[in-house]
């Protein structure tokens, strides 16, 4: 036997000893459960700024899904420069610093100006305190799109907590976003109250533990991952990466409007998804 196999041969062994003695040390645990997230069956969402019609009040919209039998909604959230809370109209505002330039009031002004503007033309604006209120029976996904280096990001964990304390509803929601710092923010005040998404280092961090050799050593800060069936170059549509978090007692939604992808994507273990096209999948959902 050559020096550079004993070399493998020893290298190897203590990779698997490693394995071993941490397979030994530590001890997995699984997210206590948290009752926003019961559900008997498949849940449906319908994604809120990406279905919004300009010519049809917003939550006109959402009460036409309602009635449709969804089990809630997905919403990103900013701070006005008076500190109201409001939902994201539309895609091209997700990650701008326009509506935190105005009050709320201005917003609201902007509407009956005679001269178009962006904001004008996504229609009316919906403040979460609105949403809450209209309605307390449905599951509300609340992601904080503010960056957390800017002044607005720096609040809205706070504002956020202090409004669902207010309104009774942190058993309704699950706070998220796509910066993870902004998620632990919020969770300084929850205290793993109020169920939690994974953003998105989170989600790579769980995809990584996952396809090595060392996922019992993953400690999970999140009680739900909202996924796209790709991340980067992560495929996170498997039925093991699922059971990997189910194990975890982390529930798994995916963001799907096609129905050839929900009947994949439920066969594969999907606990909910995240949907333009509420309709479609519900119907689908009912005939199979």
């Amino acid at each position: 036997m050559g020096k550079k196999t004993k070399v493998a041969l020893t290298v190897g062994a203590a990779s698997v000893a490693a394995w071993a003695a941490s397979k030994v040390a530590s001890k997995q645990q699984p997210r206590a459960d948290k009752k926003a997230l019961q559900f008997s069956d498949i849940a449906i969402l319908t994604n809120t700024r990406l279905s919004q019609k300009a010519e049809v009040h917003p939550l006109s919209s959402l009460l036409e899904a309602a009635d449709l039998g969804v089990h809630g909604f997905a919403v990103d959230i900013q701070l006005t420069k008076d500190e109201e809370i409001l939902l994201v109209p539309s895609e091209e505002f997700l990650f701008s610093d326009e509506i935190s330039n105005y009050t709320l009031e201005e917003i609201q002004l902007n509407f009956n100006s005679t001269t178009e503007n962006s904001l004008q033309r996504t229609g009316a604006i919906v403040s979460l305190r609105e949403l809450l209120d209209s309605f307390p029976q449905l599951l509300l996904i609340v992601s904080m799109s503010d960056s957390p280096t800017t002044y607005e990001g720096s609040l809205i964990p706070s504002k956020l907590w202090r409004l669902l304390k207010e309104m009774d509803a942190t058993e309704q929601v699950v706070v998220t976003s796509p910066y993870d710092e902004q998620i632990d923010r919020f969770n300084l005040y929850a205290q793993n109250s109020v169920a939690l998404g994974a953003g998105n280092e989170e989600i790579k961090k769980a995809y990584v533990a996952y396809t090595s050799k060392f996922g019992h050593l993953y400690l999970p800060n999140a009680d739900l991952f909202c996924l796209p069936e790709k991340l980067g170059v992560f495929p996170l549509a498997s039925e093991g990466f699922i059971n990997f978090l189910h194990e975890l007692n982390i529930k798994v939604f995916y963001e799907s409007n096609e129905t050839n992808e929900l009947e994949k994507l439920s066969k594969l273990g999907a606990d909910g998804f995240i949907t333009t096209q509420p309709e479609q999948l519900l119907t689908f959902l009912h005939h199979d």
